[in-house]
């Protein structure tokens, strides 16, 4: 099997999945959930506006929120997806075909980007019809658009390189959830970051989350928004440049280290994964 046609059944693969994952309803009913919780969150405070400017709090807080659900997403689903797909033998599998890695991590990279469609859809329609001022600019839609790219490209290597180095899937919670949720409370996701001490804004701003939200504020929020921001500005060339930073850097790391991984990838090891598994459960 050739490279490209490993890339086309790895396509065909996120493709198969996405679709399966969109008829489940279990993830409709995440989807669902997820979209009430933000949402639902931003509607018991649509009365609220930010001190000092005239801007509410639901356009202020919505991007930032995106942002979060971004990274958050495309960490923890990959992280999840390839420490239990070691412990099942599909990662075994996969690396006896020739080329068959990157078949496989095509189709997670097919899957895990279009599983951020209806999680965003389910948030951003309703607060589209439910408040105001939630897209100053329609030509912020292009700022979308490729700050999501960047994103992506720079967070969901996080993700691969948890779920290769974790021993097992009850791991990724501690090595993976664990440092998502406090970045989060440090990036200015929820409350400006300027509140915070300077050297926590020094550690928040060396990580793609912080950039992400400014990103997504940048696209949706007014110019004169900005002044809320570090140094009055959205910094656009500094967010092109750590989460293209990141993406590179991820890009390089992450295939040697998951064929490292499949190198030590073993018949025994899946075994031995799946008792644990079972006695995990038990």
């Amino acid at each position: 099997m050739s490279g490209t046609y490993a890339v086309r059944i790895g396509i065909q693969r996120g493709l198969r999945e996405f679709w399966q994952s969109v008829k489940s309803s279990q993830d409709q009913g995440f989807y669902i959930f997820t979209g009430l919780l933000v949402v639902g969150y931003l509607f018991l405070r649509r009365d609220a506006d930010v001190a000092g400017t005239d801007l509410s709090f639901a356009a202020v807080t919505l991007p930032s929120l995106l942002g979060l659900l971004i990274a958050f997403g495309v960490v923890i689903g990959p992280a999840y997806a390839l420490a239990m797909e070691k412990e099942d033998g599909t990662l075994l599998r996969h690396k006896a075909v020739p080329h068959g890695l990157r078949g496989y991590f095509t189709g997670q990279l097919v899957f895990q980007t279009l599983s951020l469609l209806p999680q965003l859809l389910v948030i951003l329609v309703p607060s589209l019809l439910l408040f105001d001022g939630v897209m100053a600019d329609p030509s912020g839609w292009l700022t979308v658009a490729w700050v999501i790219v960047l994103g992506l490209l720079a967070t969901m290597p996080i993700g691969m390189i948890i779920g290769a180095l974790v021993p097992n899937s009850q791991k990724v919670g501690t090595w993976g959830m664990l440092p998502v949720m406090v970045l989060a409370g440090i990036s200015g996701i929820f409350y400006p970051i300027q509140q915070l001490w300077g050297w926590v804004q020094v550690v928040a701003q060396i990580f793609p989350m912080y950039w992400l939200g400014l990103g997504m504020r940048s696209a949706f929020l007014p110019e004169e928004a900005a002044a809320l921001e570090i140094g009055g500005s959205w910094r656009t060339l500094a967010t092109v440049a750590v989460l293209g930073t990141w993406a590179v850097v991820g890009i390089l790391l992450t295939p040697p280290l998951l064929r490292r991984m499949a190198r030590r990838q073993s018949g025994s090891q899946v075994e031995a994964g799946r008792e644990a598994a079972v006695q995990w459960v038990r």
